[in-house]
C-alpha cells in the first residue's frame, strides 16, 4: 500500500505568534509528516522559542488573534476573573443555616407540588426506578451478552469511588427531603449524597451507546437523565453539586476503564 501523506500543525493553544513559523519534515511509520512550528522555536525543542518569554513578543494583532480564534479559553478566562470576585465578596453560609443550593431554588415550585401530592411523587419515583433498571440491564448486558466489558468496569470503578467519597464526607440530608417507598434503593433507606450514582450510571451507559453508534438510544438516556436530575432536585434527594459531579464521574471512569482495557491488551499482544 502506498504511503499516505499527512500534514500536522503543532502550535501552542494560546501562543499567538502565528506569523512566525518553521518547518521540519520526517516520516513516522512510513507516513510523511510535515510539522509546522508556529512559535518560532526549533522543532527539536517542541516549538518552544528561546530568549524572551512568549507574551513579551505579543503585538496588538496577536491579542486580537487570540480573542478571535481562541474564544472558548477567553470565555473561561473571563469566568475565572468573575468567580474570583464572587468568591471573595460573598457571605459564607452560617453553620446554623442549611446549605445554599441554586438547584433547590430553581425547583422550589416543583418541590412544593411533590410534597403536597404524594401520589405524584410515588409515580415519578417508580418511573425513575425503572430508568435505573434500564441503566443496569444495559451496562451489565454489554459485558454478559456482547462481550464488551468497558461499561461494566466503568460502573465498578465509579460505584467503588462513590462509596469511598460518600463515606469520607457524609453530607446532611436536606431538611425538605421528600422520600418515597417506590424509589431506588427501594424504601426510605440511608444513601450517600455525594455523588449521584443515578446520574453517573446513565452517563456511562450513554457514552457506550455513542461508541456503538446507537444515537437514538443515547439521546433517550440523556433526556431521561436530565428529567431524573430535575426530579432529584425537586425531592431534595441530591444537591446540585452531587448531580454535576455525577456527570463528570461518569465521563472520568469511562475514560479510565478504556485505558485499563488498552493496558490489558498490550501484555496479551506481547
Amino acid at each position: 500500500m502506498a504511503a499516505a501523506e499527512a500534514t500536522v500543525a503543532a502550535t501552542t493553544l494560546l501562543s499567538p505568534g502565528h506569523k512566525r513559523s518553521g518547518k521540519a519534515n520526517g516520516k513516522v511509520n512510513g507516513v510523511k509528516v510535515t510539522t509546522t512550528n508556529k512559535t518560532g522555536g526549533h522543532p527539536a525543542d517542541g516549538g518552544i522559542s528561546r530568549g524572551k518569554a512568549s507574551f513579551m513578543k505579543w503585538t496588538l494583532d496577536d491579542v486580537v488573534y487570540v480573542a478571535k480564534y481562541h474564544r472558548i479559553p477567553c470565555f473561561f478566562a473571563a469566568g475565572l476573573l468573575f468567580f474570583i470576585y464572587v468568591e471573595y465578596t460573598l457571605r459564607m453560609v452560617p453553620d446554623s443555616s442549611p446549605p445554599y443550593d441554586l438547584g433547590f431554588i430553581v425547583t422550589r415550585s416543583f418541590h412544593r407540588a411533590l410534597a403536597s401530592w404524594p401520589e405524584l411523587n410515588s409515580i415519578l419515583a417508580a418511573l425513575n426506578t425503572v430508568f435505573v433498571g434500564m441503566q443496569s440491564v444495559y451496562i451489565i448486558g454489554t459485558w454478559l451478552v456482547e462481550g464488551r466489558p468497558r461499561a461494566t468496569i466503568s460502573a465498578l470503578f465509579m460505584f467503588t469511588c462513590r462509596g469511598i467519597l460518600g463515606y469520607s464526607t457524609q453530607l446532611p440530608l436536606p431538611q425538605e427531603f421528600v422520600g418515597s417507598g417506590m424509589d431506588f434503593p427501594v424504601g426510605n433507606v440511608s444513601f450517600f449524597l455525594f455523588f449521584s450514582g443515578h446520574v453517573a450510571g446513565s452517563v456511562i451507559a450513554s457514552l457506550d451507546m455513542r461508541r456503538m453508534q446507537r444515537w437514538e438510544l443515547a439521546w433517550l438516556f440523556d433526556t431521561l437523565n436530565v428529567l431524573q436530575a430535575v426530579r432529584l432536585l425537586g425531592t431534595r434527594g441530591h444537591y446540585t453539586i452531587d448531580l454535576a459531579v455525577g456527570v463528570g464521574a461518569g465521563i472520568l471512569f469511562d475514560s479510565l476503564a478504556g485505558k485499563y482495557i488498552e493496558s490489558r491488551k498490550k501484555p496479551a499482544l506481547a
